[in-house]
């Protein structure tokens, strides 16, 4: 990576982590983007919206795509930094700023070299809601892009390391809130409302007793809502929400299944539901994942192995589901702060490796 390209893209870094957005609301960091990319090379600039992407036309090429994603998270800034978060209660804590940097990075480099196919650099608005990847990767059959590649910084492995595993390596997931609607009465005639405090309880529980023959499947029980802290009300209404995980949406199904069967059984029909925050599985073709190996041993960087999905899911997903692509990891280090957390920052350490890994793929 050229010296000069990568100070522009560590401002530029530094910039989008000041300023960042919530998930749909990434109107100033998508326009940002778009201005810097204007601003320092030739790239054509499509405005999709919500999301963009920029592209190098060569007719009659096979065409490479990559993707990253814009959007920050509702988590406050404790680190003392001199680009620290200006927006109150949100920050970039998956490190969404570094990513979209680099993929800048990649459109400074494309500037130097002799174009030999198309390729087209997206970037993606609310990923951290599992909504940007479904609209966003229609632009593979609108394009006819055949290939598509994206990275996550990874905390707890060494620094540059590429990390990659072929296959499914990241779970699909799903929230889940099921409401029960009881009856209100004094708490000193219980009798005469339905309290579905028992059936919550019965139902964690119940979901508890499952995971023990259901190996495969996380389902975990994030909030629980019941009543007010009032000792003469019985509730009528309260709700559970759970994260399911899986190595497919279809797996979730049928594990949600059998809990919306037990809420039946325990308060009737009584019950909403609500499914958020969907993600399917994200699975790496293997001769994508051999490309990203063969660009890493080029640069001599050190190529690991994955042994198990990771947990966290990644919208990325849906544009697997329909092209070959895949997705690799570049570690943080192994003391690294973790993800989603409040003394993360991305580590601006892994940007010219990222980038050069992105610019050989182009290559290839």
């Amino acid at each position: 990576m050229y010296k000069e390209n990568y100070n522009k893209i560590l401002e530029l870094r530094h910039e989008l982590h000041a300023h960042p957005e919530l998930s749909l609301n990434e109107k100033n960091t998508k326009l940002k983007l778009k201005n810097f990319l204007a601003a320092n090379t030739s790239l054509a600039i499509v405005d999709c919206g919500e999301w963009f992407y920029a592209a190098r036309y060569l007719e009659g090429t096979p065409a490479i795509a990559f993707r990253a994603e814009m959007d920050a998270l509702p988590i406050c800034e404790l680190n003392n930094l001199n680009y620290k978060s200006q927006n109150k209660g949100v920050a970039h804590k998956c490190g969404h700023d570094g990513h979209c940097a680099v993929l800048c990075g990649l459109a400074l480099e494309l500037e130097k070299i002799k174009p030999h196919r198309s390729c087209y650099l997206i970037f993606q608005h609310a990923e951290e809601i599992g909504q940007g990847g479904e609209i966003c990767s229609k632009i593979l059959d609108e394009r006819n892009i055949t290939e598509i590649y994206a990275f996550h910084n990874l905390s707890g492995w060494p620094e540059n390391s590429i990390i990659t595993r072929k296959g499914l390596c990241q779970l699909a997931s799903q929230g889940l809130t099921i409401k029960f609607l009881g009856r209100d009465s004094h708490a000193s005639e219980p009798e005469n409302g339905i309290n579905p405090a028992y059936a919550i309880a019965e139902l964690i529980i119940y979901v508890k007793e499952l995971l023990k023959l259901n190996k495969n499947i996380l389902c975990t029980p994030v909030n629980i809502n019941l009543g007010e802290k009032n000792f003469g009300i019985s509730p009528g209404e309260g709700e559970v929400s759970f994260t399911l995980r899986a190595d497919s949406l279809e797996n979730i199904k049928l594990f949600e299944n059998k809990i919306l069967a037990k809420a039946q059984e325990l308060f009737n029909n009584n019950f909403e539901v609500e499914r958020v925050d969907k993600f399917p599985e994200t699975v790496s073709a293997d001769w994508c994942v051999e490309q990203v190996n063969k660009a890493a041993r080029k640069l001599g960087l050190n190529c690991l192995n994955m042994p198990e999905p990771w947990r966290a899911s990644e919208d990325f997903g849906y544009y697997t589901c329909k092209r070959s692509g895949a997705m690799f990891y570049i570690g943080n280090g192994e003391n690294w702060p973790a993800l989603h957390t409040a003394s993360y920052d991305f580590n601006d350490n892994i940007i010219e490796s990222a980038v050069n890994i992105f610019l050989e793929l182009y290559k290839l």
